[in-house]
């Protein structure tokens, strides 16, 4: 099938998802995952309709953004960042999704007050505690929020997770849930309403839906295998 076809497919079976989990048919928003594919693919995508793209490496990144421009494009930065490269990602990307310490908070902020800009962030969770994986644990998360909140040019909208690759639906459904348990904690503790949770790949967005993401990663299912 084209890109296009296959945006139109998941977007129905993200429609389906809402709709038998009981939840707003607009409550999930299709990251399309276009790292390491080339800047014709994603223009391909946006004719088709869609508008939210991820990527997962800065310079390859800046150069597909550079082409295609960021007018009508929300762009999400969705992996492991570097503090060195903060700059790069404020300055070229909407949401970075991937942040999970203080010291690269710290950069981005900083970097987001040179550019003029409120950068919204999502802090990343590491549900599964794999060593090789970024991301915080979940019983750090209060503490990391509590020491980004004072940061003035960035802005908490919410928490991403990975959950450990290849688990059955029963098990990733754990990971899910722990992030949302997660987010409902610090906005309990802090009288707050972040909305976004950023879980959910090819393989199991629809019961992330179900456990409810608000954004879902899809790559593969859109252009096909990584090359």
């Amino acid at each position: 099938m084209s890109i296009k076809e296959n945006i139109e497919n998941i977007n129905k079976r993200i429609g389906a998802a809402l709709e038998k989990s009981g939840r707003n048919s607009n409550g999930t928003k299709l990251i399309a995952v276009s790292k390491t594919k080339p800047a014709e693919a994603v223009i391909e995508a946006v004719k088709a309709g869609q508008r939210d793209f991820g990527e997962n490496y800065i310079q390859e990144a800046m150069e597909k953004i550079d082409e295609i421009g960021r007018k009508t494009i929300t762009w999400h930065f969705i992996g492991r960042l570097q503090s060195n490269k903060a700059k790069f990602a404020v300055n070229y990307f909407d949401f970075i999704h991937s942040v999970d310490s203080f010291k690269l908070a710290k950069e981005v902020n900083k970097r987001a007050k040179t550019a003029g800009k409120v950068q919204k962030i999502l802090i990343q969770i590491n549900t599964g505690r794999e060593e090789q994986k970024s991301g915080i644990m979940p019983e750090e998360a209060l503490n990391l929020f509590n020491e980004i909140s004072d940061l003035e040019n960035i802005e908490i909208k919410g928490l991403m997770a990975i959950p450990p690759f290849g688990m059955e639906e029963k098990e990733a459904r754990k990971h899910f849930s722990l992030l949302k348990k997660t987010l409902n904690q610090l906005n309990e503790k802090y009288s707050l309403q972040m909305t976004e949770l950023s879980m959910g790949m090819t393989g199991d967005f629809e019961p992330a839906i179900d456990e409810g993401s608000t954004m879902v990663r899809v790559g593969t299912a859109i252009f096909g295998a990584r090359s």
